[in-house]
């Protein structure tokens, strides 16, 4: 019966229900997913929707092809919608392309929702983001509004959402003041400030050597080519703390063979179903839940840590 109230609240909520804030939609070479994540922002039609696409590849054939079917999915529109681009000629690669859409995008707006290609929202996603975007507008330390949640079914406190050290990407929004402190080279972050950065957010010693790895990553001479582990660390040298939902709004749709970095169908967050959130309740306090920090961690990222460490092993021991 409860579920019944709520999926008519929700319902509610959403009725006619258009977005007021603005929305960044990151696109490539998907039209197919472009495609599904288009008709759901079009189910709440944005007042303003900003469009990026990355240029073809130009050693992958039919990219180019692909490309320009994305693309022309944004004529669709057919509501009142002031409509900005950034189609690039070029190929630029994920880290660039993304950051620098995302740096067009806050030079237009004061804050806004980011969505890429593969990210499936449900309607209360746009709702939450809005919500959250104006209740927390003025909050400097919170800087960051995810739509994931990758808990399995385990809540937090009392509210509607909780707070955490991770950011996760598959459907987000933030603020202009918080991009403002992006760093794609994380130049401003020395290699000697690393070990406070990380003790301020975790005790566990593993966590802190995954993320020290990563950091000497993107830091090293052979960066993974992506923006999101910038925006970590920019965050996270700030101080600063992100909003997770207690309850999954946005479904990745994109793990196949021709993604960039969710190639693994049968990874544990690919095609996660969402489910509703409004009406939502707010927290009382402002403090980041270890435990639920702790669980995402041992359930995600400590296996891939882990068989890391042990292909090190295998190839140290096979070269002696």
């Amino acid at each position: 019966m409860g579920s019944l109230k709520n999926s008519f609240l929700s319902n509610f909520f959403q009725m006619n229900k258009q977005v007021n804030a603005p929305i960044l939609f990151l696109i490539f070479n998907r039209p197919d997913t472009t495609q599904r994540v288009f008709n759901a922002i079009r189910q709440v039609k944005p007042k303003q929707l900003f469009v990026a696409a990355d240029g073809p590849r130009c050693d992958k054939v039919g990219d180019e092809e692909k490309c320009e079917a994305s693309r022309k999915i944004v004529k669709q529109i057919d509501w009142d919608c002031e409509v900005k681009t950034l189609f690039r000629n070029e190929n630029l690669g994920c880290g660039k392309a993304v950051s620098s859409a995302i740096t067009w995008f806050f030079e237009n707006v004061e804050e806004g929702i980011i969505l890429e290609d593969d990210c499936l929202p449900n309607l209360d996603f746009f709702s939450y983001c809005e919500e959250m975007l104006g209740y927390y507008r003025n909050n400097k330390e919170v800087m960051f509004i995810g739509g994931d949640n990758f808990q399995k079914d385990k809540k937090w406190g009392g509210a509607s959402y909780y707070f955490s050290a991770y950011n996760h990407v598959w459907g987000w929004a933030t603020w202009k003041r918080v991009w403002n402190i992006y760093d794609f080279k994380l130049d401003s972050i020395k290699d000697s400030d690393i070990d406070n950065i990380l003790n301020y957010y975790f005790y566990s010693v593993c966590q802190i050597k995954y993320w020290k790895n990563i950091f000497k990553r993107m830091k090293g001479n052979n960066p993974i080519d992506t923006w999101d582990y910038q925006l970590t660390f920019s965050i996270w040298k700030n101080k600063g703390i992100s909003i997770i939902p207690n309850v999954n709004l946005v479904t990745n749709i994109g793990f196949d063979d021709v993604a960039t970095h969710t190639v693994n169908k049968e990874d544990k967050t690919a095609n996660i179903s969402s489910s509703i959130i409004l009406p939502i309740t707010h927290a009382k306090e402002i403090k980041i839940h270890k435990e639920a920090d702790k669980k995402y961690f041992r359930l995600f990222i400590r296996p891939i840590f882990l068989l890391r460490v042990i292909k090190k092993i295998l190839r140290i021991i096979k070269n002696k």
